[in-house]
């Protein structure tokens, strides 16, 4: 469920990332930075914060003991 749930929110983000609805926008956000790069500035904040719940919450179980097991026997085989 939780990788169902990270892949829609990822599809989500792919889709908002298509902002054409602020390409003509001539507005000003905080009186200096055009609409669309104040835009981008906040999805990347979101895409930050969904990376770090996926990583988090979505991340394979097994993944890092396999790595820690197989960094231990490089080790001693050295």
């Amino acid at each position: 469920m939780q990788h169902t749930l990270a892949l829609i929110a990822v599809l989500a983000l792919v889709g908002l990332h298509q902002d054409f609805w602020l390409w003509d926008d001539p507005r000003l956000v905080l009186g200096f930075l055009p609409s669309g790069l104040a835009y981008h500035a906040a999805y990347s904040v979101v895409t930050a914060g969904l990376w770090a719940l996926i990583v988090r919450y979505a991340w394979p179980a097994g993944l890092d003991e396999a790595d820690r097991s197989t960094v231990g026997s490089e080790e001693r085989a050295q």
